[in-house]
């Protein structure tokens, strides 16, 4: 066998007697390592790099150093996200969904309450990941008079926003404008029939435009 392998009688029971003892200690450490990592990784949706996922070993008690995490990152083919490189998409078109007409022509303030209402959805970072913001505003006091929050931006989260405004000012007397810009949830054909059953009329302006809601302030109720 010796002769066949070109090795030495030595070296071949040198190796035969560690195949027989198992992983070395070493071994079995990296593997526990690589999988307290791994899972820390996994819990936060593969956003954590190695200072994150070393924090929270380190709280843990684990005694373990920042390179030692990456070089376990490395090897497991695990990267974290970059908040500099990364960011949720609010607005996502839908080009199938007919489009309401703009009616505000970014003129927000009609000189009364309840004539104009504005929406949008912004993104906020929270230690367990993204959650979403929808706010309801109205275009003359500029307050905000419905909002919803949660872990997704489908439709019930304007949904729940624009109901949230539309029971804060009880019946409305006359019809309002609910302005956002091209998102697909806005155009769905779900908020069409909210909007329908609530006397509320939709507008659209141009995705990406600054000027789609007047302002992102997010006062109290008025």
């Amino acid at each position: 066998m010796c002769e066949l392998l070109e090795v030495s009688r030595s070296g071949f029971y040198k190796w035969r007697k560690t195949q027989a003892g198992g992983p070395s200690a070493a071994a079995c450490r990296r593997a526990e390592l690589d999988a307290k990592v791994a899972a820390f990784h996994k819990a936060s949706d593969g956003v954590y790099g190695a200072p994150r996922i070393l924090a929270d070993l380190r709280d843990g008690g684990e005694t373990v150093s920042r390179k030692t995490v990456a070089a376990s990152m490395r090897r497991q083919g695990l990267a974290g996200i970059s908040p500099r490189t990364f960011s949720p998409v609010t607005t996502i078109v839908d080009l199938d969904a007919p489009v309401p007409k703009d009616l505000v022509k970014r003129h927000f303030d009609a000189g009364e309450l309840d004539r104009v209402w504005t929406s949008d959805i912004t993104y906020l970072r929270t230690g367990e990941g993204w959650l979403y913001l929808c706010a309801v505003r109205d275009g003359c006091s500029r307050r905000v008079i419905g909002w919803a929050i949660d872990d997704h931006m489908r439709t019930d989260l304007v949904e729940a926003a624009v109901a949230m405004a539309v029971a804060m000012r009880g019946e409305l007397a006359e019809q309002v404008v609910l302005h956002a810009d091209r998102g697909c949830q806005f155009t769905s054909a779900q908020l069409a029939r909210f909007a329908h059953d609530h006397n509320l009329t939709r507008s659209v302006g141009r995705t990406g435009c600054a000027g789609t809601t007047p302002s992102r302030n997010h006062s109290g109720p008025h």
